[in-house]
């Protein structure tokens, strides 16, 4: 696996691993990006809307040098949390590198079982949507 990669997946393991219960873990995420600036309300509209989430969330992918960015914002303090964890995660990587680093980090964080089905699909349609961002960039060039 890529150095960059392995960087960003130990220090999410650090971050976000030390907790001894789920409740603690997700009190966390929601404080940390509980007063965070979300997105202006112009990339608040259909185009950049997450489908199959139960609550709305929007991603606004860009690139920019040869690196992915990503942005996101939630109507629900969980969803807002967890995708700002996925975004901070891919954000600033190369579309290969997006593509090389596996979702399934968030298991290793116990992100993913926690969360309700219907919350689940919202988040792999989330990592869906980076990774098609990614490939495409990645054909483009």
């Amino acid at each position: 696996m890529n150095a960059e990669i392995e960087k960003r997946k130990q220090a999410l393991l650090e971050e976000y691993g030390i907790f001894d219960s789920p409740q603690e873990l997700f009190e966390y995420i929601i404080s940390k990006n509980k007063h965070a600036k979300g997105l202006d309300s112009d990339f608040k509209r259909d185009e950049f809307l997450i489908k199959g989430c139960v609550s709305s969330l929007w991603l606004v992918p860009g690139f920019d040098g040869g690196k992915c960015k990503f942005k996101s914002d939630a109507d629900s303090l969980i969803t807002r949390g967890v995708a700002a964890l996925v975004c901070e995660a891919y954000d600033g990587l190369t579309p290969d590198e997006v593509l090389d680093f596996d979702p399934k980090f968030l298991d290793e964080l116990g992100i993913s079982q926690q969360l309700s089905p219907n919350r689940r699909n919202g988040l792999a349609q989330l990592c869906s949507h980076i990774r098609r961002f990614a490939e495409f960039e990645k054909d483009k060039a």
